[in-house]
């Protein structure tokens, strides 16, 4: 009987750099396939700062943790290779929650084709997660208006390029937030931003006082750290700020402490965390908000592509460091 290799979630992470320790790596019997299921095979896994809230004991969190024992959740895009369901055909290509590993056994839950005509890595650099939380967001929470300035924290990364991209696109002055000269360079020469702070520099407030002259109407917050302060200094009377993830904080013991709640009252602040499981059902609607811009050439994206499944393991440690560059996915 042949056989497929899986990766399970053994142990909870405690801060510091993802390891070994907390996964195994295991063989499977490629399963039988029943009536009103289908077999994938797949070809490219996406990683994402999400998973590290996947994987802590947080049973208060917008998804359940996962469980011990199981294998590693993530999405992912690949080919069904046999089926026994009328709705979905050999050869076609789905994409969904598939878990860390190579083989996927479905009834069809949770899973959905992919029609576009466009590689893997660029269906799950844009169509996938990281454009429908950017779409979600921006519109829902920033409610962007030409004319104004935001700002987006973790601006390289696979959500951040696409919440500036799409506001550029509707008249917004952008500015994005990163963590090295490079990727400073590529979202404002490549990616349209109107400017770019390295938050490594020494001297964050004083460049992002010049490079937003008017204030700031809408935050985009995916890092946290201490850039925060910064930013939410400088906010507009009625500004919006929609907080996507911490990937700064993350892997503290104690996370940094938010700032002042004072402003919010004074400036008449829009705060709002948001998670895309409970948008779901918007899928169809987000999609059609985004692909015109993407038919129209005003979202470009980059793949930072790891070989192999147990790649992923060491992989996440990048979303730390911050040297990967553009959506992370794992080739299978």
């Amino acid at each position: 009987m042949s056989t497929f290799k899986a990766i399970n979630l053994i142990a909870r992470p405690h801060g510091g750099p993802i390891g070994h320790e907390l996964f195994e790596v295991v063989t499977k019997n490629i399963p039988e396939v029943a009536q009103g299921e289908f077999l994938v095979k797949q070809n490219h896994m996406s990683l994402d700062p999400a998973m590290f809230g996947w994987m802590s004991p947080d049973t208060e969190s917008y998804i359940p943790p996962v469980d011990l024992g199981s294998v590693m959740r993530s999405s992912g895009i690949g080919e069904i290779v046999a089926s026994n369901h009328p709705d979905f055909n050999v050869g076609d290509r789905v994409m969904g929650m598939m878990g860390w590993q190579e083989y996927f056994l479905s009834n069809g839950k949770g899973l959905n084709k992919v029609t576009a005509p466009l590689p893997d890595e660029a269906i799950l650099s844009v169509f996938a997660l990281p454009g429908l939380t950017a779409t979600q967001g921006l519109y829902s929470i920033g409610k962007p208006q030409k004319g104004e300035t935001i700002v987006v924290s973790g601006a390289a990364g696979s959500v951040g390029s696409i919440v500036g991209q799409l506001a550029k696109a509707d008249g917004l002055t952008v500015i994005g937030i990163v963590g090295s000269e490079e990727k400073a360079d590529w979202i404002v020469n490549e990616l349209g931003f109107d400017g770019a702070i390295n938050y490594k520099s020494d001297d964050i407030a004083d460049q992002l006082e010049k490079m937003t002259p008017q204030g700031i109407d809408v935050y985009f917050e995916n890092t946290g750290g201490p850039i925060q302060h910064h930013v939410f200094a400088r906010m507009n009377a009625h500004g919006r700020i929609a907080v996507c993830g911490l990937i700064a904080d993350y892997p503290k013991a104690t996370p940094d402490l938010a700032p002042n709640w004072i402003p919010i009252i004074k400036k008449r602040l829009t705060v709002q965390g948001f998670t895309m499981p409970d948008h779901f059902g918007d899928v169809p609607a987000l999609l059609a908000k985004l692909t015109p811009y993407v038919m129209k050439g005003q979202i470009k994206h980059r793949a930072h592509v790891l070989d192999g499944l147990e790649s992923a393991i060491t992989g996440l440690n990048l979303f730390f460091t911050g040297e990967n560059k553009g959506k992370l996915i794992v080739k299978i």
